[in-house]
């Protein structure tokens, strides 16, 4: 057995600066089969740098206060949907449908955020939308995280950028 409390979790923002709060409570705890991160989103603030996928994790949010706004997507062409998830609620997500949390209010939201499986999600699989210059429309981009920095490259064209 393993027991942590959330003040002795040390804080790392997501290298994008997306948001100021993450607590990696799976890291602390050693778990081998999920990930757990607590969340602070300040109003705009994201739990992610934008709209992606996991192809190995199923990931589930659950919000412990004010309301996040999820951006949802089936496939890189699909059209965005909109979905709020209020306090004490939870929305899952499947490998591979496309996300990005959002606090679009003007309150904190508090929340976690679950994977499985596995306690870290595998750059390789990941795989995020955005506009490529060379193809002049959003694509999906494989990721790869590189000397503290996003790397991404176009799946259509090969452009890469960071």
């Amino acid at each position: 057995m393993k027991r942590v409390a959330l003040d002795d979790v040390r804080n790392e923002p997501n290298p994008l600066k997306v948001h100021e709060v993450r607590k990696p409570v799976s890291k602390v705890l050693g778990t081998e089969d999920f990930a757990m991160n607590y969340f602070e989103l300040e109003p705009g603030e994201s739990f992610s740098g934008g709209m992606h996928t996991h192809h190995d994790q199923e990931e589930v949010f659950y919000i412990q206060e004010g309301t996040a706004t999820f951006d949802v997507r089936q496939s890189v062409e699909s059209e965005t949907e909109q979905v709020e998830v209020g306090p004490d609620a939870a929305i899952r997500f499947d490998p591979g449908e496309y996300q990005q949390g959002v606090n679009r209010g003007e309150e904190q939201v508090t929340g976690l955020a679950l994977g499985a499986p596995g306690a870290m999600h595998d750059w390789d699989d990941i795989e995020s939308v955005v506009y490529c210059p060379d193809c002049e429309q959003e694509t999906g981009h494989d990721l790869d995280f590189v000397e503290g920095r996003f790397e991404m490259t176009c799946g259509e064209c090969g452009y890469e950028h960071s």
